[in-house]
């Protein structure tokens, strides 16, 4: 300390110069960015809890049965280590969807996924393609390693796919995102439509098909699985249908040669033993499952009603979440909802931010919002 130098100013001196760290100039040039603000931020904001949330599109129907039975008994082993090999669950999904155990890849939700498809294909410099304001947790992993994210604009409230194929053949991408259903808009393109847009890529073109929320879509969307071509990666979750978010476990089905490079790079430690353990037992329940989804196509019906009675649009939805088309009130809307404790999102970008999108909760849940959206919506209506 420099004579005549209290400590305090010593302390307010070291914390005025930055320190030199060896951060790459990719990492340096990154803005800060949060994906997604979570509820919980909210919360310590407001200084409240959340009288309803219904934002996060998680499953308001908790998880089966026999997932929480085994997830309690797999607490017991906790101190070991999990199986990296996710063997048990990759026996089980692989019949499942008729494929090998080699062509399946257990990940830590298809968030991981999404970051290991991205390190895997993209040089920095390289040309990504996804739609203009689909799921940015996708664009947050091509920025983190130097890719050139390529946007697309929707075509109503409809990803393009033809625009989709236009662009990765004018930029030459070695990536391409697609989710079906869609995330923020919750709307679907029929399994023949995913089929042509397969056929107008390049051979040399990686296809990310994230179906998160493929089980509360209607059949006709459903392609059927197989791993015959290997630019297709199929990306599926037990955040959704299965109720088990907060557990992050995914998997994806693809060619061996990509689920085996894929093995090279991901973290084999990534999925816990209790989620694990969670995800085999739900498998294991058809039933289960089979009542989340009618329940959510429950709720979809009743937000379609609502919109109707207050002369607004509910965007058609194969998700366990309805967008509600508001126009420019939109943000506003989102804002006065949050002071009267109700947690709903938004798409982020134009022209999709003229939505709201609201997660079916439970039947109190919808209850709830309907009955403060009904009160605060002539507040911000011209």
């Amino acid at each position: 300390m420099s004579e005549g130098a209290t400590p305090d100013a010593a302390c307010n001196l070291e914390r005025s110069m930055d320190p030199v760290l060896p951060f790459t100039p990719l990492i340096r040039s990154l803005p800060a960015v949060v994906p997604f603000v979570p509820p919980e931020a909210l919360e310590r904001r407001n200084g409240r809890p959340l009288a309803v949330r219904v934002g996060a599109n998680e499953s308001a129907f908790g998880i089966s049965p026999l997932a929480r039975e085994a997830m309690r008994g797999a607490v017991e082993q906790i101190s070991w280590y999990n199986d990296p090999e996710a063997h048990e669950l990759r026996l089980t999904l692989a019949p499942l969807h008729g494929v090998a155990m080699e062509e399946v890849c257990v990940a830590a939700g298809i968030d991981e996924l999404l970051g290991l498809m991205v390190r895997l294909s993209v040089e920095p410099g390289d040309p990504v393609v996804s739609s203009r304001g689909s799921y940015p947790t996708f664009n947050f992993h091509v920025a983190g390693f130097g890719g050139r994210l390529c946007p697309v604009p929707y075509r109503g409230d409809y990803t393009d796919l033809e625009a989709l194929a236009a662009e990765v053949k004018k930029t030459g991408a070695p990536l391409v995102y697609l989710a079906n259903p869609d995330n923020p808009m919750g709307t679907f393109h029929p399994a023949a439509s995913v089929r042509d847009f397969l056929g107008q890529l390049p051979p040399d073109c990686l296809v990310i098909l994230d179906e998160a929320y493929v089980e509360f879509a209607p059949a006709q969307v459903h392609l059927p699985v197989e791993t015959l071509d290997p630019r297709l990666v199929r990306m599926r979750t037990f955040s959704k249908a299965h109720g088990m978010a907060g557990a992050r476990i995914g998997y994806a089905v693809a060619h061996r040669q990509v689920v085996a490079a894929l093995d090279k790079i991901r973290n084999h430690f990534a999925v816990n033993r209790v989620a694990q353990a969670g995800a085999l037992a739900s498998l294991g329940d058809p039933g289960f499952l089979a009542g989340v989804v009618r329940q959510v196509e429950e709720g979809r019906r009743e937000y379609a009603a609502l919109a109707g009675e207050l002369g607004l649009r509910a965007v058609p939805s194969g998700t366990n979440f309805v967008a509600l088309e508001i126009g420019p009130q939109a943000r506003r809307l989102l804002e006065v909802l949050l002071e009267n404790d109700v947690f709903v999102r938004m798409p982020g970008m134009a022209p999709l931010d003229r939505c709201i999108r609201v997660t079916v909760g439970t039947p109190q849940e919808r209850r709830d919002f309907a009955q403060v959206l009904r009160r605060v919506l002539p507040q911000v209506r011209p």
